[in-house]
């Protein structure tokens, strides 16, 4: 509710009166919840507590305003722009101000912190898993988009791509000592599909990496990773799972050796899609433990 001067001194004087917030809303015509927030503004001697905010309502609709404008940039881009516009801030202060979801990172810097005295001992234990696509089309791929809810559709937040191309998924593992054997997957994945992939491949992963030692086990939370039938597969192998915060991908250090095979793809483009096969797997068979790290 926008309300004016003269609704918020009646909503005052009503108060004192001893009026509810529903007679008072009834009496102006308004919500409930807006006189709330009125009167809770308005509690004696309350203070706004936490850091100041080292942006205006205005620097903040001009930020808006650049983001709008081409959706694909980067933050240093976006930085950039609203540096020249007369905002002087840091680039985290950037990506606070566009970052769509506050809940899931909550969830991310609390796993982070409660992970943050691990040590390196600990993390060498942890077998890293996460699937793949690798497509024929070299082009710009996974571009960022900066939007809002319902924005989907819009011109602005749209990119030409090849409709089709031809490609190919990938399930891999890797440890601080170094990659498992690749799985090329056929079709969707459901639970019982996923288990056969941990059955025929992270398993032969985890003994080439670690032997007889034991280890924990990290994926993502996708429908077939977290069904419950998953789950027991892990109970009846004796299987520790690690705990992992929901659209976490940055989180996984396996996104950086993807990242290194699809940058020799790129340089190579193999073709067709035998050739591209190949190619993954030679690339993925050439990381070394220091590319690990």
């Amino acid at each position: 509710m926008g309300k004016s001067a003269m609704q918020k001194a009646i909503i005052d004087t009503l108060k004192r009166e001893g009026k509810t917030q529903k007679e008072i809303s009834e009496r102006i015509g308004c919500s409930q919840s807006a006189v709330s927030r009125h009167l809770s503004g308005k509690s004696v001697g309350r203070k706004k507590c936490g850091k100041k905010c080292c942006t205006t309502r205005r620097g903040d609709r001009t930020l808006r305003k650049i983001v709008e404008k081409d959706r694909f940039q980067t933050l240093g881009d976006l930085g950039k722009q609203w540096t020249e516009s007369g905002v002087e801030t840091s680039r985290d202060t950037v990506h606070r101000r566009v970052l769509l979801n506050q809940k899931q990172r909550q969830k991310r810097l609390t796993w982070a912190t409660e992970k943050q005295h691990w040590t390196v001992a600990q993390w060498s234990k942890v077998l890293f898993s996460d699937e793949s696509k690798f497509c024929m089309s070299f082009g710009n791929q996974g571009a960022r988009i900066w939007r809002k809810t319902g924005e989907k559709e819009m011109p602005k937040c749209l990119k030409s791509s090849v409709k089709y191309p031809q490609s190919v998924m990938v399930w891999g593992a890797m440890t601080a000592a170094g990659v498992g054997p690749l799985c090329f997957i056929k079709g969707r994945v459901n639970p019982a599909r996923y288990q056969e992939i941990l059955e025929h491949f992270m398993l032969p992963s985890a003994e080439k990496l670690y032997g007889d030692e034991d280890f924990v086990f990290q994926h993502d939370l996708a429908p077939a990773h977290s069904a419950k039938t998953t789950g027991k597969w892990f109970t009846d192998h004796g299987i520790t799972v690690l705990d992992w915060p929901a659209s976490a991908p940055d989180l996984n250090p396996i996104e950086n050796l993807w990242d290194i095979v699809k940058r020799k793809l790129r340089d190579a483009r193999p073709n067709p899609l035998d050739e591209l096969k190949a190619a993954i797997e030679a690339s993925w068979a050439s990381i070394t433990p220091q590319q690990c790290h």
